[in-house]
């Protein structure tokens, strides 16, 4: 690449003319331009001078005062400019002006952090601030304070107190309301109800063909009327024993019934009873039964106990129903499910709702006659 002489004296006329005119964004600029253009003047007369060192001539040719000057100025931008900053909580804060477009305040770090490593300080020890913005490290302090300030503060709001106060008092309320209305009803009323919780294992190649492996039956004292593992007469691929509980030695004891056996006799324990479970569906999908429709209690299928989902209700899980309105934990987290225990949470849940539950069932089945 060639330069003429006119060439680089129109370069240093325009130079000076950017200065004398130019504004602070543009002086910024510029100074990036003048750089360039220093380079493009300096490799040139490399350049001249690797010629003149081939042609015989003297390699120790010194450089021109302007040269000196230019060199200087650069040195200047570049040394001190980048790192003669202030220093706040062991910090060197690096003022990088917004002037610069994304590569060139990439490049403009990148240059500061060389510097730094000549100069032996850490680069990890520099910040790199936007011009007009306030460092990070400034704020630190401030931030520790209201930690510490945070950390202090042992005790709970007054009104938090209060809240949790007034939830336990009213479900204490409907606690009591319950057992009073329970203890109306006759033991002929609370033997029609029956609550089912099954637990499913999987079939075929991937395992997703869910098959009958546990069923159990409790009424609505919570005592166990049936609780059985059941023989699958197919191969399983998927004992799902984080879920289900369920192992191959289940499945293989004496105990464990046939899928037949076990079929007729919840048909018998269920015969002309109100079923109540959640999700039952599933449950009787997997025992190959089918239940009069109002005859069932669904708790996955009752609104009060739904999510909205945009225009949709959703169920909920069981376990969060029976904690939220029972106080009863069930399915930790680590642990398996166990039906019986699941049969009769579902029964609980069906208590805390059963008045209303039951005077929405009249008044459909009333609708229903009428038509």
């Amino acid at each position: 690449m060639f330069i003429s002489k006119k060439q680089k004296q129109k370069i240093r006329e325009r130079r000076k003319k950017r200065r004398k005119a130019g504004s602070d964004k543009n002086s910024c600029v510029e100074d990036i331009r003048d750089t360039t253009e220093h380079n493009v003047e300096a490799g040139v007369n490399l350049l001249e001078r690797n010629n003149n060192c081939e042609n015989g001539e003297s390699a120790s040719v010194e450089s021109t005062p302007s040269e000196k000057s230019l060199i200087s100025e650069d040195r200047e931008k570049k040394g001190p400019g980048y790192l003669a900053a202030t220093v706040i909580n062991g910090k060197r804060i690096v003022v990088v002006k917004s002037c610069l477009t994304a590569k060139e305040a990439k490049k403009f770090r990148k240059d500061a952090r060389r510097e730094a490593r000549k100069l032996g300080i850490n680069e990890d020890d520099l910040e790199f601030v936007e011009e007009g913005q306030q460092p990070t490290s400034a704020q630190e302090p401030a931030n520790i304070v209201k930690q510490n300030r945070k950390r202090q503060r042992e005790f709970p709001k007054i009104n938090l107190l209060l809240e949790e106060e007034k939830q336990r008092e009213e479900k204490r309320l409907k606690r009591e309301a319950q057992d009073k209305d329970e203890a109306l009803l006759s033991d002929e009323v609370k033997d029609r109800y029956r609550a089912v919780d099954c637990e499913m294992v999987g079939i075929g190649s991937m395992g997703k063909i869910s098959v009958l492996a546990r069923v159990s039956v409790t009424n609505w004292s919570g005592s166990v009327l049936l609780d059985t593992f059941v023989k699958v007469p197919s191969k399983v691929t998927d004992f799902r024993t984080q879920w289900s509980g369920v192992s191959a030695r289940h499945l293989k004891s004496e105990t464990a019934m046939d899928p037949e056996q076990c079929r007729s006799k919840v048909a018998a324990l269920l015969k002309g009873k109100i079923l109540v479970g959640h999700a039952l569906k599933n449950d009787l999908d997997a025992l190959m039964l089918t239940h009069p429709k109002e005859d069932i209690r669904d708790t996955a299928r009752y609104r009060p106990f739904q999510r909205e989902v945009g225009k949709k209700w959703r169920p909920r899980k069981l376990r969060d129903l029976v904690k939220e309105h029972c106080d009863i934990t069930i399915q930790r987290d680590g642990e398996s499910h166990d039906s019986t225990d699941d049969a009769r949470a579902a029964m609980e849940l069906y208590k805390v709702a059963r008045n209303a539950w039951e005077a929405e069932v009249d008044r459909k089945s009333k609708k229903k006659s009428l038509r």
